[in-house]
């Protein structure tokens, strides 16, 4: 059995689940294999972020807070930076984490979303994505390097259509795999008890 969690580190529907997928993924079955696979939301672009999907997305954030009330966001962003719908590169970022030391991929990833949702910086820019590895602990020279390297382009592009086969088209997805049946759970943002229940549900089905 294999569960996989599929993210970007700038979807905020993945920012707002942290709290309660950090209690769930601490409470999985031993038996249990848990891949974590990046999605990709958008590629890579240099153009600013359109009004409409600035206003969109800010809209986005307002509704998780009416539904998520702990969950913040510090809107300064959109004012202090120049948005771009690019997340492809953030997603590099904790590939490249990777390719010095795996352990350190959460950490990336949970750096990556204090940066874009509390402090107003923008994961959008390798500059932002260099001085975050270098805070937790990354060598910044073989980060830099590794960061647009062609083979975490490869990793991200196999990590993408992984995602497709699994039908994992929506962020954040969990997705039960057992005896090469795909399983969607069904996610809870406010309970661990019950994503957990869902997840070991789907287990007794075999």
């Amino acid at each position: 059995m294999k569960l996989y969690y599929a993210h970007d580190p700038m979807c905020s529907w993945c920012w707002a689940l942290r709290p309660v997928w950090k209690k769930v993924e601490s409470q999985l079955p031993d038996n249990l294999t848990l891949e974590v696979i990046l999605g990709g939301l958008a590629p890579d672009t240099d153009e600013p972020m359109p009004m409409e999907m600035q206003n969109t997305i800010q809209a986005t954030w307002h509704k998780i807070q009416t539904q998520i009330p702990d969950t913040e966001f510090n809107f300064d962003f959109w004012t202090q930076c120049q948005p771009r719908r690019s997340t492809y590169a953030s997603c590099r970022a904790v590939i490249a984490t990777g390719w010095q030391n795996p352990l350190y991929m959460p950490d990336m990833t949970l750096a990556i979303q204090k940066a874009y949702y509390l402090q107003a910086r923008n994961p959008s820019d390798d500059d932002t994505l260099i001085e975050l590895a270098t805070q937790i602990g990354i060598d910044p020279e073989q980060f830099t390097r590794d960061l647009n390297a062609a083979k975490t382009h490869t990793e991200l592009k196999r990590q993408i259509d992984l995602c497709e086969s699994l039908d994992a088209f929506s962020f954040p997805s969990i997705i039960l795999k057992t005896n090469n049946v795909i399983r969607p759970v069904a996610l809870n943002y406010s309970s661990a008890d019950t994503l957990l229940e869902s997840i070991n549900l789907l287990i007794e089905l075999g």
